[in-house]
């Protein structure tokens, strides 16, 4: 945030060693260590309490803003597109490495088989095309703010957005300037509270490898070391590649600047709590327009989920190798468009997705051996929360060049 710079230490450095300290108490105190709990679960809240309207108020005077001009359906086309574009290929990169690395094989099935459970057989069905449809659109727009329906949140704010751009100006100007008014004044909060992270980043780290099944992390470990590998190339590869060949900003300053972002994101494990500060990074240091950060980051933390896509098929080659059940191309294809298509609006929450099961079953593979996974789900939770949020600020810095919005001011290098 902007009051880093009244510190000799900055935000993101306090956060740096509450995540060290958390992750020493944890190591020490072991399960102890969940009486640090609640410090995370009241940071986590207060940063959902305001999250929410932000994402409203944000999403209503970006889109009325880009309504006005000629990149509004520039913008929303080239949003989308490159979503589902690093989405595939992060699919693609999970499922060659896993088949390259194997990180499955060797392993003993008969020992790990104490902890398998068919209880998840039944939990893979995908929902068809018209329930996902139906599923943007409130019933009752107020309800989804209440519930946190963040989909169903984005698609009401964006359509009254484009209402209020068709309106006069005159008759425009007082309902923007009251929910930039709002926008500003939560905006003023979530600084305050983002005070408050070192403490609640060290709550979360501290009860997470207090409780963390060390046990289970010895058989999952050559899957773990792949997958560091895997999101590596697609944070540090790909997306520094792209802003390369499609943005003015170089992909050092890109990398560079995401540093405090990224720190929330791997503490918390959620793209929805880090949204205020992706929204701050990208607009105040990598110089995106308000209008492209307002549209593109909240929908990002909603649909654009590369980590999970590169987990999803690395655990699909990983119980294929494990079982001993081969994958054929059309076994990969299926792995490649249920993972891909699946993570698109897979919550931005932390927590174990359940939509690997749907990718197993699409592959023909056994799933009851995910509660192996699950019981160390949350370290895999963390660093791939991380991808998706650099993720997010690539596409924001794109698609600021691409749309060419009004009131950017991107710059080849941002000051700091």
């Amino acid at each position: 945030m902007a009051d880093d710079k009244k510190t000799r230490f900055g935000l993101g450095f306090w956060i740096l060693v509450a995540m060290v300290a958390g992750i020493g108490v944890g190591v020490l105190m072991g399960e102890s260590a969940a009486a640090f709990k609640p410090l995370g679960d009241l940071f986590m809240r207060l940063m959902t309490m305001l999250v929410v309207p932000l994402v409203a108020a944000s999403i209503v005077s970006g889109a009325a803003a880009l309504g006005a001009t000629r990149s509004a359906g520039r913008l929303g086309v080239g949003t989308f597109g490159y979503y589902l574009l690093t989405t595939a290929l992060a699919v693609t990169i999970g499922l060659t490495i896993g088949l390259v690395f194997e990180p499955g094989s060797g392993l003993d099935i008969e020992v790990m088989r104490s902890r398998f459970s068919p209880e998840y057989a039944d939990r893979g069905g995908q929902p068809g095309f018209w329930p996902v449809v139906m599923g943007f659109v409130p019933e009752n727009p107020f309800q989804a703010l209440t519930k946190g329906n963040i989909l169903q949140v984005l698609f009401f704010a964006l359509f009254a957005g484009l209402g209020l751009s068709s309106m006069a100006a005159e008759r425009r100007k007082p309902v923007l300037d009251v929910v930039q008014g709002v926008t500003e004044c939560l905006i003023w909060m979530i600084r305050k509270v983002m005070w408050t992270a070192p403490i609640g980043v060290f709550g979360l780290l501290a009860h997470a490898v207090g409780t963390f099944g060390w046990d289970v992390l010895g058989s999952v470990l050559k899957l773990l070391v792949v997958y560091l590998g895997a999101l590596a190339l697609q944070a540090f590869g790909v997306y520094p590649t792209l802003v390369k060949l499609l943005s003015r900003t170089s992909p050092r300053t890109f990398l560079a600047k995401l540093y405090k972002a990224q720190l929330v994101a791997l503490s918390t494990s959620s793209s929805m709590a880090t949204l205020p500060v992706t929204m701050e990074t990208c607009n105040k240091e990598l110089g995106v327009s308000k209008g492209t950060c307002s549209f593109v980051l909240p929908l990002g933390a909603t649909i654009n989920m590369d980590g999970n896509a590169i987990y999803y098929a690395l655990v699909a080659t990983f119980f294929s190798q494990l079982f001993g059940i081969p994958l054929g191309p059309a076994e990969m294809v299926a792995i490649v468009l249920t993972a891909t298509l699946g993570s698109i609006g897979q919550a931005g929450v932390p927590g174990p997705t359940l939509l690997v099961v749907a990718v197993l079953l699409a592959a023909g593979l056994p799933v009851e051996g995910l509660p192996l996974l699950f019981g160390v789900d949350r370290i895999f939770d963390m660093l791939r929360t991380a991808v998706n949020i650099t993720g997010d600020a690539g596409c924001a810095i794109v698609m600021d060049r691409f749309a060419n919005s009004p009131d950017s001011e991107v710059a080849t290098e941002p000051s700091s």
